[in-house]
Protein backbone atom coordinates (compact mmCIF):
# COMPACT_ATOMS: atom_id res chain seq x y z
CA UNK A 1 0.00 0.00 0.00
CA UNK A 2 2.55 2.49 0.56
CA UNK A 3 3.95 1.85 -2.90
CA UNK A 4 0.58 2.81 -4.31
CA UNK A 5 0.55 5.93 -1.29
CA UNK A 6 3.80 7.16 -2.87
CA UNK A 7 2.28 7.94 -6.36
CA UNK A 8 -0.88 9.28 -4.80
CA UNK A 9 0.90 12.46 -2.99
CA UNK A 10 -1.26 15.34 -2.78
CA UNK A 11 1.97 17.60 -1.79
CA UNK A 12 4.02 15.78 -4.73
CA UNK A 13 0.72 16.63 -6.93
CA UNK A 14 0.58 19.80 -6.25
CA UNK A 15 4.33 20.28 -6.80
CA UNK A 16 3.49 18.66 -10.13
CA UNK A 17 0.58 20.79 -11.11
CA UNK A 18 2.49 24.26 -10.20
CA UNK A 19 5.04 22.76 -12.71
CA UNK A 20 2.52 22.27 -15.35
CA UNK A 21 1.03 25.36 -14.65
CA UNK A 22 4.04 27.44 -15.26
CA UNK A 23 4.95 25.85 -18.28
CA UNK A 24 1.82 26.00 -20.40
CA UNK A 25 1.92 29.45 -21.94
CA UNK A 26 -0.43 28.16 -25.31
CA UNK A 27 -3.00 26.17 -25.25
CA UNK A 28 -2.61 22.44 -26.03
CA UNK A 29 -4.75 19.34 -26.39
CA UNK A 30 -3.50 16.04 -25.38
CA UNK A 31 -5.31 12.50 -25.59
CA UNK A 32 -4.67 9.63 -23.23
CA UNK A 33 -5.11 6.62 -25.00
CA UNK A 34 -6.18 4.29 -22.05
CA UNK A 35 -9.56 3.91 -20.45
CA UNK A 36 -8.17 2.93 -17.44
CA UNK A 37 -5.91 6.52 -17.30
CA UNK A 38 -9.36 8.02 -18.15
CA UNK A 39 -11.00 6.71 -15.03
CA UNK A 40 -8.16 8.16 -12.77
CA UNK A 41 -8.01 11.63 -14.50
CA UNK A 42 -11.79 11.45 -13.91
CA UNK A 43 -12.09 9.92 -10.61
CA UNK A 44 -9.01 12.50 -9.20
CA UNK A 45 -10.40 15.43 -10.90
CA UNK A 46 -6.98 15.65 -12.69
CA UNK A 47 -8.34 17.60 -16.00
CA UNK A 48 -9.85 20.34 -13.38
CA UNK A 49 -7.18 20.62 -12.32
CA UNK A 50 -5.33 21.68 -14.91
CA UNK A 51 -4.45 25.07 -16.60
CA UNK A 52 -7.14 26.07 -18.96
CA UNK A 53 -5.46 26.24 -21.86
CA UNK A 54 -4.47 22.09 -20.97
CA UNK A 55 -7.15 19.79 -22.51
CA UNK A 56 -7.19 16.17 -22.01
CA UNK A 57 -9.30 14.30 -24.69
CA UNK A 58 -10.44 10.74 -24.25
CA UNK A 59 -9.33 8.68 -26.78
CA UNK A 60 -10.38 5.50 -27.86
CA UNK A 61 -8.61 3.47 -25.28
CA UNK A 62 -11.18 0.91 -23.93
CA UNK A 63 -11.12 -2.53 -25.34
CA UNK A 64 -14.54 -3.27 -24.73
CA UNK A 65 -16.21 -0.15 -26.16
CA UNK A 66 -14.26 -0.63 -29.52
CA UNK A 67 -15.33 -4.37 -29.99
CA UNK A 68 -17.84 -3.83 -33.31
CA UNK A 69 -20.99 -4.39 -32.98
CA UNK A 70 -20.90 -6.64 -35.81
CA UNK A 71 -18.95 -8.94 -33.21
CA UNK A 72 -21.18 -8.46 -30.71
CA UNK A 73 -23.94 -9.99 -31.82
CA UNK A 74 -21.76 -12.79 -33.68
CA UNK A 75 -21.08 -13.46 -30.00
CA UNK A 76 -25.12 -13.25 -28.80
CA UNK A 77 -25.56 -15.91 -31.55
CA UNK A 78 -22.96 -18.68 -30.80
CA UNK A 79 -23.90 -18.22 -26.81
CA UNK A 80 -27.35 -18.73 -27.64
CA UNK A 81 -26.69 -22.22 -29.80
CA UNK A 82 -27.44 -25.16 -27.38
CA UNK A 83 -24.09 -27.21 -27.50
CA UNK A 84 -21.67 -24.25 -26.76
CA UNK A 85 -20.36 -22.95 -23.34
CA UNK A 86 -19.67 -19.21 -23.79
CA UNK A 87 -17.20 -17.93 -21.84
CA UNK A 88 -16.52 -14.30 -21.09
CA UNK A 89 -14.46 -12.03 -18.61
CA UNK A 90 -17.89 -10.17 -16.59
CA UNK A 91 -17.49 -6.55 -18.44
CA UNK A 92 -18.74 -8.49 -21.83
CA UNK A 93 -22.08 -9.58 -20.49
CA UNK A 94 -24.15 -6.21 -20.72
CA UNK A 95 -22.60 -4.71 -23.42
CA UNK A 96 -25.75 -3.97 -25.91
CA UNK A 97 -25.78 -5.80 -29.44
CA UNK A 98 -28.81 -5.54 -31.51
CA UNK A 99 -31.45 -5.84 -29.10
CA UNK A 100 -30.48 -7.78 -26.24
CA UNK A 101 -26.63 -8.76 -24.60
CA UNK A 102 -25.14 -11.80 -22.98
CA UNK A 103 -26.88 -11.51 -19.84
CA UNK A 104 -30.52 -11.82 -21.87
CA UNK A 105 -29.11 -14.78 -23.72
CA UNK A 106 -28.20 -16.49 -20.09
CA UNK A 107 -31.51 -15.59 -19.13
CA UNK A 108 -32.86 -17.48 -22.59
CA UNK A 109 -31.09 -20.45 -21.53
CA UNK A 110 -27.50 -19.83 -23.01
CA UNK A 111 -24.40 -21.62 -21.02
CA UNK A 112 -22.91 -18.08 -20.65
CA UNK A 113 -20.29 -18.38 -18.03
CA UNK A 114 -18.19 -15.57 -16.24
CA UNK A 115 -14.13 -17.01 -16.37
CA UNK A 116 -11.47 -14.62 -15.09
CA UNK A 117 -8.53 -15.93 -16.99
CA UNK A 118 -9.10 -17.58 -20.43
CA UNK A 119 -6.73 -20.49 -19.21
CA UNK A 120 -10.14 -21.06 -17.03
CA UNK A 121 -12.07 -21.90 -20.19
CA UNK A 122 -9.59 -23.97 -21.79
CA UNK A 123 -10.23 -26.20 -18.21
CA UNK A 124 -13.89 -25.74 -18.48
CA UNK A 125 -13.23 -27.30 -22.37
CA UNK A 126 -10.90 -29.93 -21.20
CA UNK A 127 -14.06 -31.11 -18.56
CA UNK A 128 -16.72 -30.97 -21.27
CA UNK A 129 -15.45 -32.84 -23.94
CA UNK A 130 -18.50 -33.11 -25.50
CA UNK A 131 -19.73 -29.33 -25.88
CA UNK A 132 -17.92 -26.70 -27.62
CA UNK A 133 -16.52 -23.79 -25.35
CA UNK A 134 -15.68 -20.44 -26.82
CA UNK A 135 -13.92 -17.77 -25.24
CA UNK A 136 -14.60 -14.02 -26.29
CA UNK A 137 -11.20 -13.17 -26.49
CA UNK A 138 -11.22 -9.07 -26.39
CA UNK A 139 -8.59 -6.04 -26.20
CA UNK A 140 -5.19 -4.49 -26.34
CA UNK A 141 -2.20 -5.85 -26.67
CA UNK A 142 -2.37 -6.70 -22.97
CA UNK A 143 -4.82 -9.07 -23.26
CA UNK A 144 -3.54 -10.70 -26.40
CA UNK A 145 -0.83 -12.81 -25.14
CA UNK A 146 -2.74 -15.04 -22.33
CA UNK A 147 -5.17 -15.25 -25.46
CA UNK A 148 -2.49 -16.47 -27.51
CA UNK A 149 -1.11 -18.55 -25.06
CA UNK A 150 -4.10 -20.32 -24.48
CA UNK A 151 -5.12 -21.07 -28.22
CA UNK A 152 -1.14 -22.42 -28.11
CA UNK A 153 -1.84 -24.79 -25.34
CA UNK A 154 -5.31 -26.12 -26.90
CA UNK A 155 -3.24 -27.06 -29.81
CA UNK A 156 -0.31 -28.45 -27.87
CA UNK A 157 -2.91 -30.56 -25.71
CA UNK A 158 -4.57 -31.43 -28.52
CA UNK A 159 -8.28 -30.00 -26.96
CA UNK A 160 -10.40 -29.61 -30.31
CA UNK A 161 -13.34 -28.25 -28.82
CA UNK A 162 -11.83 -25.10 -27.53
CA UNK A 163 -11.91 -22.08 -29.71
CA UNK A 164 -11.53 -18.12 -29.31
CA UNK A 165 -13.65 -15.76 -31.15
CA UNK A 166 -11.29 -12.69 -31.92
CA UNK A 167 -11.55 -9.17 -31.68
CA UNK A 168 -8.07 -7.67 -30.57
CA UNK A 169 -6.96 -4.07 -31.57
CA UNK A 170 -3.70 -2.55 -32.19
CA UNK A 171 -2.81 1.10 -30.67
CA UNK A 172 -0.22 2.44 -33.14
CA UNK A 173 -2.78 2.07 -36.09
CA UNK A 174 -5.55 4.14 -34.36
CA UNK A 175 -2.97 6.84 -33.15
CA UNK A 176 -2.67 6.85 -36.86
CA UNK A 177 -6.02 6.69 -37.96
CA UNK A 178 -6.59 9.81 -35.41
CA UNK A 179 -3.90 11.55 -36.69
CA UNK A 180 -5.13 11.72 -40.05
CA UNK A 181 -8.41 12.35 -39.42
CA UNK A 182 -9.68 15.65 -40.88
CA UNK A 183 -11.69 16.79 -37.47
CA UNK A 184 -8.34 15.70 -35.75
CA UNK A 185 -7.21 18.59 -32.97
CA UNK A 186 -4.70 16.03 -30.74
CA UNK A 187 -1.55 17.54 -30.85
CA UNK A 188 0.06 14.36 -28.40
CA UNK A 189 -0.25 11.41 -26.75
CA UNK A 190 0.11 9.90 -23.15
CA UNK A 191 0.46 6.55 -24.78
CA UNK A 192 -0.51 3.18 -22.27
CA UNK A 193 2.24 2.19 -20.17
CA UNK A 194 0.71 -1.34 -19.90
CA UNK A 195 0.91 -1.78 -23.97
CA UNK A 196 4.19 -0.80 -24.23
CA UNK A 197 5.12 -3.25 -21.21
CA UNK A 198 4.44 -5.93 -23.70
CA UNK A 199 5.02 -4.68 -27.18
CA UNK A 200 7.81 -1.91 -26.39
CA UNK A 201 7.98 1.62 -27.69
CA UNK A 202 9.57 0.53 -31.54
CA UNK A 203 6.40 1.90 -33.11
CA UNK A 204 6.10 5.13 -31.56
CA UNK A 205 9.37 7.29 -32.68
CA UNK A 206 7.91 6.94 -36.62
CA UNK A 207 4.37 8.41 -35.36
CA UNK A 208 6.39 11.27 -33.29
CA UNK A 209 8.25 11.99 -36.47
CA UNK A 210 5.74 11.59 -39.07
CA UNK A 211 2.85 13.88 -37.65
CA UNK A 212 5.32 15.77 -35.24
CA UNK A 213 3.29 14.82 -31.74
CA UNK A 214 5.17 14.21 -28.47
CA UNK A 215 4.37 10.51 -27.70
CA UNK A 216 4.99 9.65 -23.76
CA UNK A 217 4.45 6.49 -22.25
CA UNK A 218 2.34 7.04 -19.01
CA UNK A 219 1.37 4.85 -16.09
CA UNK A 220 -2.24 4.81 -14.51
CA UNK A 221 -1.67 6.38 -11.00
CA UNK A 222 -2.28 10.17 -9.98
CA UNK A 223 0.94 11.40 -10.13
CA UNK A 224 1.89 9.09 -13.10
CA UNK A 225 -0.54 10.95 -15.16
CA UNK A 226 0.97 14.34 -13.68
CA UNK A 227 4.08 13.83 -14.99
CA UNK A 228 3.36 11.86 -18.24
CA UNK A 229 1.43 15.40 -18.93
CA UNK A 230 4.09 17.69 -17.27
CA UNK A 231 7.06 15.96 -19.97
CA UNK A 232 4.44 16.33 -22.87
CA UNK A 233 3.89 20.03 -22.17
CA UNK A 234 7.26 20.90 -22.19
CA UNK A 235 7.45 18.98 -25.41
CA UNK A 236 5.05 21.16 -26.80
CA UNK A 237 6.58 24.33 -25.38
CA UNK A 238 9.63 23.73 -27.07
CA UNK A 239 8.40 22.84 -29.99
CA UNK A 240 10.05 19.06 -29.76
CA UNK A 241 8.06 15.55 -30.52
CA UNK A 242 9.65 12.94 -29.54
CA UNK A 243 8.45 9.23 -27.65
CA UNK A 244 9.69 9.53 -24.27
CA UNK A 245 9.01 6.73 -21.48
CA UNK A 246 7.14 7.99 -17.98
CA UNK A 247 6.84 4.99 -16.78
CA UNK A 248 10.23 3.37 -16.66
CA UNK A 249 9.40 0.98 -13.88
CA UNK A 250 7.05 -1.19 -15.87
CA UNK A 251 8.10 -0.35 -19.55
CA UNK A 252 11.16 -1.46 -21.05
CA UNK A 253 12.17 -0.26 -24.80
CA UNK A 254 11.75 -3.92 -26.30
CA UNK A 255 8.61 -4.61 -24.09
CA UNK A 256 8.17 -8.35 -23.15
CA UNK A 257 10.52 -10.46 -25.45
CA UNK A 258 8.41 -14.03 -24.68
CA UNK A 259 4.93 -12.18 -25.07
CA UNK A 260 5.68 -10.24 -28.26
CA UNK A 261 7.32 -14.39 -29.36
CA UNK A 262 3.99 -15.80 -28.90
CA UNK A 263 1.88 -12.98 -30.37
CA UNK A 264 3.87 -13.84 -33.89
CA UNK A 265 3.27 -17.12 -33.28
CA UNK A 266 -0.43 -17.55 -32.47
CA UNK A 267 -1.67 -14.51 -34.24
CA UNK A 268 -1.44 -12.68 -37.62
CA UNK A 269 -1.71 -8.34 -38.22
CA UNK A 270 -5.56 -7.63 -40.29
CA UNK A 271 -7.89 -4.69 -40.56
CA UNK A 272 -9.93 -4.60 -37.98
CA UNK A 273 -13.14 -2.35 -37.47
CA UNK A 274 -13.15 -0.42 -34.22
CA UNK A 275 -17.21 0.24 -32.92
CA UNK A 276 -17.87 4.19 -33.41
CA UNK A 277 -14.80 4.77 -35.68
CA UNK A 278 -14.73 2.24 -38.63
CA UNK A 279 -12.22 -0.34 -40.01
CA UNK A 280 -8.43 1.02 -39.33
CA UNK A 281 -6.28 -0.94 -41.68
CA UNK A 282 -3.60 -3.28 -39.98
CA UNK A 283 -4.97 -2.31 -36.67
CA UNK A 284 -5.81 -5.58 -35.04
CA UNK A 285 -4.80 -9.44 -35.00
CA UNK A 286 -6.55 -12.61 -35.82
CA UNK A 287 -5.17 -16.26 -35.52
CA UNK A 288 -2.16 -16.97 -38.05
CA UNK A 289 -3.49 -20.32 -40.18
CA UNK A 290 -1.12 -22.27 -38.03
CA UNK A 291 -4.33 -21.90 -35.37
CA UNK A 292 -7.21 -21.39 -37.56
CA UNK A 293 -9.13 -24.26 -37.00
CA UNK A 294 -9.28 -22.63 -33.30
CA UNK A 295 -10.97 -19.94 -34.77
CA UNK A 296 -14.76 -19.05 -33.39
CA UNK A 297 -15.56 -17.23 -36.34
CA UNK A 298 -14.49 -19.84 -38.47
CA UNK A 299 -15.74 -22.61 -36.92
CA UNK A 300 -19.19 -21.40 -36.29
CA UNK A 301 -19.18 -19.18 -40.14
CA UNK A 302 -21.81 -16.79 -38.51
CA UNK A 303 -22.53 -14.86 -41.69
CA UNK A 304 -25.15 -12.57 -42.22
CA UNK A 305 -25.70 -10.24 -39.21
CA UNK A 306 -27.68 -7.42 -39.03
CA UNK A 307 -26.94 -5.23 -36.95
CA UNK A 308 -28.00 -1.83 -35.73
CA UNK A 309 -26.82 0.87 -33.64
CA UNK A 310 -28.98 2.89 -31.35
CA UNK A 311 -29.60 6.40 -32.92
CA UNK A 312 -29.53 8.24 -30.20
CA UNK A 313 -26.01 6.69 -28.96
CA UNK A 314 -23.06 9.18 -29.83
CA UNK A 315 -20.42 7.03 -28.61
CA UNK A 316 -18.83 6.79 -31.68
CA UNK A 317 -18.38 10.61 -31.01
CA UNK A 318 -17.16 10.41 -27.83
CA UNK A 319 -14.06 7.34 -28.77
CA UNK A 320 -12.90 9.96 -31.69
CA UNK A 321 -12.68 12.30 -29.33
CA UNK A 322 -15.06 14.19 -30.77
CA UNK A 323 -17.40 15.65 -27.69
CA UNK A 324 -17.05 14.88 -24.15
CA UNK A 325 -19.78 12.00 -22.80
CA UNK A 326 -21.99 14.70 -20.58
CA UNK A 327 -22.78 16.06 -24.17
CA UNK A 328 -24.61 13.58 -25.50
CA UNK A 329 -27.97 13.85 -25.31
CA UNK A 330 -29.00 10.37 -23.80
CA UNK A 331 -26.40 10.30 -21.51
CA UNK A 332 -27.89 10.09 -17.62
CA UNK A 333 -31.50 9.87 -19.21
CA UNK A 334 -31.99 7.43 -21.72
CA UNK A 335 -28.50 6.10 -21.51
CA UNK A 336 -27.63 5.00 -18.08
CA UNK A 337 -25.41 2.00 -16.90
CA UNK A 338 -28.70 -0.04 -16.03
CA UNK A 339 -30.23 0.76 -19.55
CA UNK A 340 -26.99 1.43 -21.55
CA UNK A 341 -27.19 2.17 -25.19
CA UNK A 342 -23.49 1.86 -26.02
CA UNK A 343 -20.59 -0.02 -24.35
CA UNK A 344 -18.86 3.01 -23.20
CA UNK A 345 -21.61 3.31 -21.06
CA UNK A 346 -20.84 -0.32 -19.72
CA UNK A 347 -17.20 -1.05 -19.43
CA UNK A 348 -15.29 -0.68 -16.39
CA UNK A 349 -13.20 1.90 -18.70
CA UNK A 350 -15.39 3.31 -20.50
CA UNK A 351 -15.58 7.38 -20.75
CA UNK A 352 -19.63 7.71 -20.20
CA UNK A 353 -19.21 5.14 -17.72
CA UNK A 354 -16.39 7.41 -15.69
CA UNK A 355 -18.31 10.40 -16.24
CA UNK A 356 -21.43 8.90 -14.90
CA UNK A 357 -19.93 6.92 -11.87
CA UNK A 358 -17.64 10.24 -10.32
CA UNK A 359 -20.79 12.46 -11.62
CA UNK A 360 -19.58 14.47 -14.63
CA UNK A 361 -23.48 14.78 -14.94
CA UNK A 362 -23.11 18.19 -17.46
CA UNK A 363 -22.17 21.36 -15.53
CA UNK A 364 -18.04 21.51 -15.63
CA UNK A 365 -16.86 22.65 -11.62
CA UNK A 366 -14.53 25.27 -11.44
CA UNK A 367 -11.10 24.83 -10.83
CA UNK A 368 -11.78 25.47 -7.02
CA UNK A 369 -14.38 23.51 -6.71
CA UNK A 370 -12.36 20.74 -8.12
CA UNK A 371 -11.94 17.33 -6.49
CA UNK A 372 -8.59 16.40 -4.93
CA UNK A 373 -5.82 14.36 -6.41
CA UNK A 374 -5.88 12.57 -3.27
Amino acid sequence: MKYIDEFQDPELARRLLDDIHATATRPWALMEVCGGQTHTIIRHGIDQLLPDNVELIHGPGCPVCVTPLEVIDKALEIAARPDVIFCSFGDMLRVPGTGRDLFRVRSEGGDVRVVYSPLDALKIARQNPDREVVFFGIGFETTAPPNAMTVYQARRHRIPNFSLLVSHVRVPPAIEAIMTSPSCRVQAFLAAGHVCSVMGMDEYPALAERFRVPIVVTGFEPLDLLEGIRRTVRQLERGEHTVDNAYPRAVRAGGNPAARAMLDDVFEVTDRAWRGIGTIPDSGWRLSARYRDFDAEHRFSVENIATREPAACRSGEVLQGLIKPHECEAFGTTCTPRTPLGATMVSSEGACAAYYLYRRLGVTPTKLEASPVA
